[in-house]
């Protein structure tokens, strides 16, 4: 695998890391701008809107140049963000910096991923795209973990000036390693924008927006939940989040593969069990032992979801999945913001630290029922399909796709079916 991957791996770890490391960190930020913990959970959601808003916005503007400079640029946007997050006086001036180190977010797994998969072979595109998503995955691993304890030792503010230095390094590894390329042809933007006019696709991101929420509704006030209420020292959120990450690194590689062989089933299953865990936190948070246990299985069960979310999507806006695929990275951040806003209401409301656990329950059982509403609509969507077909075959107007040589109608009409 050439070089050009590592870098783009360390921007990627760089991007997961300042997502997640936050929360973490919440209480000591909150406390240092004198605002309420609740309050300081819009440096999440504020985040979130960011790639919300940065993703398809940024991935269009990007065909206007190179991809690596556009790159470069993501790279830089996201080392002035967190620049900005490490010195920033006011708490207005933090979230102004969180913002705009979201906007590269979006933007830079697209791109990225076409880079990647330019890279190397036709037979190996998947492995390098993979690489590239690894820094992501191992962000959580080691990334936030690293960042909390630093944050706990030396202040939160250094957190974020060294995820500023990660971008750096990012950066400079893209300038060196990363070729220069032509700018991609334009894309077909009317296209792109009428795979929008598909149900099934709006249907895919509320499932997205709703299935990824639920496991952050919980794990965005994940420090105060483990210190107050299950009794942790604030040192112990740092081991807490690796076991979390483990979770995201098992479930994200099981759930590709279960994916692969029935997408559906495997969603509905890990929705199902991923709301029913979400409920159980409200109760395991009060023992140390099945608290940890348990935020494990939501980093599992959550990250499970990820691939048969965003291969749906895929299939939904096969056409045109360029900006439909940018959307639904968004909608993964939709999520977190509406759940990062709906625990801080909660809490906010006198409910405890506990309560934002049943809003994620609801939001994955919400998400759940989507996905059992998309099913029936895709069954029902292929049988009319299939009914046409057989019509046509009954006045001879059979489509030659359907009535290949050497095949019989019936034969192809069953293998619709």
């Amino acid at each position: 695998m050439p070089l050009a991957l590592l870098a783009l791996a360390i921007g990627a770890f760089g991007i997961g890391t300042t997502e997640f490391v936050i929360m973490g960190v919440l209480p000591q930020v909150a406390g240092d701008f004198g605002v309420s913990v609740p309050t300081a959970g819009w440096l999440v959601t504020g985040y979130a809107l960011g790639v919300v808003a940065g993703a398809p916005l940024l991935t269009v503007l990007g065909t206007k140049v190179s991809r690596k400079k556009m790159l470069m640029f993501l790279m830089a946007l996201f080392v002035v963000g967190n620049a900005l997050s490490a010195v920033a006086p006011t708490f207005g001036l933090m979230l102004a910096g969180r913002i705009v180190a979201s906007l590269a977010h979006g933007a830079f797994f697209g791109i990225g991923s076409v880079v990647a998969a330019d890279l190397v072979a036709p037979h190996r595109r998947a492995s390098a795209i993979s690489l590239m998503f690894m820094g992501l995955t191992v962000a959580n691993v080691v990334g936030v973990p690293g960042g909390t304890y630093l944050g706990h030792a030396a202040g939160w503010r250094i957190t974020f000036g060294a995820v500023a230095a990660l971008g750096v390094i990012g950066l400079l590894g893209v300038a060196r390693l990363v070729p220069e390329s032509g700018r991609p042809p334009a894309p077909d933007v009317r296209a792109e924008f009428a795979a929008f006019r598909n149900a099934q696709v709006w249907l895919a991101m509320a499932m997205t927006v709703l299935g990824y929420g639920g496991v952050f509704a919980a794990v965005t006030y994940i420090t105060p939940m483990m210190t107050e209420v299950t009794g942790y020292a604030e040192a112990s959120v740092t081991w807490l989040l690796v076991l979390f990450g483990l979770g995201m690194f098992l479930g994200n590689l099981a759930g590709g593969k279960l994916a692969d062989r029935a997408l559906m089933p495997m969603l509905f299953t890990a929705l199902a069990a991923l709301s029913v865990t979400l409920l159980l936190f409200t109760f395991t948070a009060h023992h140390k032992v099945l608290a940890a246990v348990t935020l494990t299985l939501i980093g599992a069960l959550g990250f499970a979801t990820v691939p048969p979310l965003q291969k749906w999507v895929l299939d939904q806006a096969s056409a045109a999945p360029t900006l439909a695929s940018a959307a639904n990275i968004g909608a993964f951040n939709l999520g977190n913001a509406l759940a990062a806003w709906l625990g801080g209401l909660v809490i906010a409301g006198g409910l405890g630290w506990t309560a934002p656990n049943w809003v994620g329950a609801v939001l994955a059982a919400v998400a759940l029922l989507l996905s059992l509403l998309a099913a029936r609509l895709d069954r029902r969507g292929r049988g009319d399909a299939a009914g046409r077909v057989v019509a046509g075959s009954t006045t001879g107007a059979v489509p030659e796709a359907v009535a290949r040589p050497g095949t019989t109608r019936a034969t192809q009409v069953t293998r619709t079916t």
